[in-house]
């Protein structure tokens, strides 16, 4: 049983700003977001989008603001105030990140069923036939075959790969997982199997998900709750279904037509 209530937000954003020199990377940005909550940040390249990411995901410091995520103690702690043994930590465990480019998230020199059981070494299991096992079922959760469980990912296809990262973040069962343009790059048939795949173990899990993309299908199929940026700022934010039916903001509805108009 949880030690804190659903309705206790998992991860609380305060007036987030990153510069690079005089350019806002993103501005004030604040927010919360809840338990088994996905939040769709969207906006084009440039917009701001992907630095917010890596803030929240601690893999680029803020110049001001405050990020508090609720400890499995139900604790909250200041992200910038742990220690990096403590956020490492949590990377390997309570959360995960989903890169675009899946090689940036795999070792590519190891065989699949060790890219998903050194996730769980990390946590302690240290029993061969265990880690074997458990990789053998995450493989098969994420739709590859068990006889590929000795292979490197340098034989994989890209979706495959995406597949295996997917895996290889999951299995220490996180609570909270960022996804930085899941199905870039992708061909339209394999985002679509891509997608179904991680709206399936999202609500099966009851994963908390900030997911980065520009593609607003994959933000409707997938969240509860939308983002648009542009030049660093939040420009509406609301449910997606009534952001992207009726947008209020002149450069989300221009948003909004040009995937219309496609």
């Amino acid at each position: 049983m949880s030690l804190f209530q659903a309705d206790d937000p998992l991860l609380q954003v305060h007036n987030v700003t990153r510069y690079y020199g005089d350019r806002v990377g993103c501005s004030d940005v604040s927010f919360d977001l809840w338990p088994g909550e996905v939040l769709a940040i969207v906006g084009e390249s440039g917009s701001g989008k992907t630095t917010l990411l890596n803030c929240l995901s601690t893999r680029l410091a803020p110049t001001a603001g405050a990020i508090e995520y609720r400890m499995r103690d139900g604790s909250m702690r200041n992200l910038y105030q742990l220690s990096e043994a403590e956020r490492r930590l949590l990377m390997r465990t309570d959360w995960g990140f989903v890169h675009q480019n899946a090689a940036d998230g795999l070792r590519m020199n190891v065989s699949a069923g060790a890219n998903v059981g050194e996730r769980l070494m990390a946590v302690g299991d240290r029993h061969y036939g265990n880690i074997r096992s458990t990789a053998d079922d995450w493989l098969g959760r994420v739709e590859i075959d068990s006889d590929r469980i000795d292979d490197d990912p340098r034989s994989f296809s890209g979706g495959m790969r995406q597949r295996l990262q997917i895996a290889r973040n999951l299995v220490t069962r996180p609570r909270l997982v960022f996804m930085d343009e899941p199905t870039g790059g992708l061909d339209v048939s394999v985002q679509a199997r891509l997608l179904d795949l991680l709206r399936r173990l999202v609500a099966d899990l009851g994963l908390s998900v900030v997911i980065v993309t520009h593609d607003l299908a994959v933000a409707r199929l997938l969240s509860h709750r939308i983002m648009v940026m542009r030049h660093g700022n939040v420009i509406e934010a609301g449910l997606t279904d009534q952001v992207l039916d009726d947008p209020r903001e002149p450069y989300s509805q221009l948003l909004v037509s040009s995937i219309l108009q496609v």
